[in-house]
């Protein structure tokens, strides 16, 4: 495995610091939303009591101006200014100050102060936080629960923002899911209406995507630096956490297809991918599974199985292709079959000359054997000889 310290640093909120939204906490809101309590206040007399206790057509409210004047039917508000504009709409619950404040759409839910703020007539809609969907306009079928959740939505339909800041700036994209702080922050950023059908599971999930279409992303960062790639599909921590504008592409595992941008592109495993390098990696039509430290390999249902086409090789650095002759040619099955008839003749060979030489090497040293013991035999009659010769005469010279 590449070692930890290639791994992106977390900050133990789960954040990046770097890539804070430019809106966030809402602190550039703030004079937005005075003016906006201000102006409504202008209509209603600073001393308007609370509404009675009962109000007609099965309505509540509780808090000053709350559904003042309104003539639907089982609408609730509880906080200031709550559905002050509700009018004939029915079915709408607003807890908080200002929620629902501008609405005339039906079967609305806004809980936390600002919640579905300038709603108009959008309907069914469902605003759970501080700031949700604060400026959603017609915009029907949302739901958002979390502070600042689909935040500049305005006409985006079948939006689900489950985090702080998901889906934050979203403004008429639809059909989109981001569960996870900041996921999805930026979709559709430029109100082009592009940013259509994704799905964000994980804090910084498609964090940076703007235009992108039909994405799908599960686990922190991943596809986070995707702005206007379409139909990717990533699953793992930082999974193709580097693509920007690839299409098409497939990753399964902790930083697959990490530090990659390409097209239609399959990483499956732990840092599936090429090697690392400091610029993302131009990479596309390429499958890799697993890491470039896997040792070995077991695939079910090949072994044994017949199949017709071309003989497949893998190079020393794992890559699987067509086998290919010294000239560059493939190599036919006739041609693997003299090969493995040539090879299998070869070990017959070897083994042949492996016993000639085995025998040989047993006549050898019984041959040892026998001249050792005719040396010693000689040895023998030689010191016998010594024995019985005569001792020499010295002669006098007279």
């Amino acid at each position: 495995m590449y070692p930890l310290n290639q791994l992106k640093t977390l900050v133990s909120c789960g954040r990046d610091p770097a890539r804070s939204l430019p809106f966030r906490r809402g602190f550039l809101l703030i004079p937005l939303i005075l003016a906006a309590f201000t102006l409504t206040q202008v209509q209603a007399a600073v001393d308007t009591p609370d509404p009675v206790a009962v109000l007609p057509n099965g309505q509540t409210a509780d808090g000053q101006s709350a559904l003042a004047g309104s003539t639907g039917f089982y609408n609730s508000a509880f906080g200031f200014l709550a559905l002050l504009s509700n009018g004939a709409a029915s079915f709408n619950t607003g807890c908080g100050a200002g929620v629902l404040l501008l609405n005339t759409g039906i079967s609305n839910t806004g809980v936390g102060a600002g919640a579905l703020l300038t709603n108009s007539t959008g309907g069914s809609n469902t605003g759970v936080g501080t700031f949700a969907l604060f400026t959603n306009s017609t915009g029907e079928f949302n739901n958002a629960v979390g502070a600042s959740s689909l935040l500049l939505n305005t006409d985006g339909d079948s939006n689900n923002a489950l985090g702080e800041s998901a889906l934050f700036s979203n403004v008429i994209g639809s059909a989109n899911t981001a569960i996870g702080d900041v996921a999805l922050a930026f979709n559709d950023i430029s109100g082009a209406g592009l940013g259509n059908a994704n799905t964000a599971v994980g804090a910084g999930a498609l964090y940076s995507n703007g235009d992108g279409d039909s994405n799908n992303a599960v686990g922190f960062n991943s596809l986070g630096a995707n702005f206007d790639g379409l139909f990717n599909n990533a699953m793992g921590f930082d999974a193709m956490g580097d693509n920007v504008s690839g299409a098409g592409n497939v990753a399964v595992g902790d930083s697959a297809g990490a530090g990659v941008e390409g097209d239609f592109n399959i990483y499956i495993g732990a840092f599936a991918g090429p090697a690392p390098s400091p610029a993302p990696v131009a990479e596309s039509e390429t499958i890799r599974i697993g890491d470039v430290f896997n040792e070995a390999c077991f695939i079910g249902g090949i072994s044994g199985v017949p199949v017709a086409g071309d003989l497949v090789a893998v190079d020393a650095n794992g890559q699987l292709g067509s086998a290919v002759d010294a000239g560059g040619g493939k190599v036919s099955v006739n041609q693997l079959l003299q090969q493995q008839q040539l090879v299998q003749e070869l070990k017959a060979s070897t083994e042949r000359q492996a016993a000639v030489i085995a025998l040989q090497e047993g006549q050898i040293k019984a041959l040892t054997a026998g001249l050792k013991q005719q040396a010693d035999q000689i040895q023998k009659v030689s010191a016998q000889l010594e024995m019985i010769r005569p001792t020499p005469r010295v002669v006098e010279n007279r």
